[in-house]
């Protein structure tokens, strides 16, 4: 079941992270926090937003950005401007880069196992949601 997210729940996960999220991907998650997609390079699932609106939604947020990126710094080679926003479950993450004091639109892949960074898309809305 898809759960929608409030913008009181967007603006506290941007307070702890120092940065505003990018327009499109906002909007997204404010349909449905969370998700699946499917690129040429894998087959993803997207990290929901912190909601801490109530008990079920805490539960089903617990996989939240924050903690993904902070569990992702324990490789050693994740880049310190970026914010992970999807998974691959084989360790590598789609992230966005911190420009400032907002984090870029565009989506890019992270290969865990060597540090690198490829753009996957211009947009987050380039990139389908299944």
């Amino acid at each position: 079941m898809a759960f929608d997210l409030s913008e009181k729940q967007l603006k506290r996960t941007e307070e702890e992270l120092g940065a505003k999220l990018p327009h499109e991907y906002r909007e997204a998650m404010k349909i449905d926090n969370g998700g699946e997609a499917s690129t040429e390079e894998d087959d993803w699932e997207f990290y929901p937003i912190k909601d801490t609106s109530d008990r079920k939604r805490l539960s089903r947020t617990c996989n939240h950005i924050i903690k993904e990126t902070e569990s992702c710094r324990g490789f050693g080679n994740f880049p310190e401007n970026a914010i992970t926003i999807a998974g691959n479950g084989l360790g590598d993450q789609m992230v966005f880069l911190k420009e400032g004091e907002s984090f870029g639109g565009t989506v890019y892949l992270w290969l865990h196992e060597t540090g690198e960074v490829q753009q996957v898309a211009g947009s987050f809305s380039e990139i389908e949601k299944l």
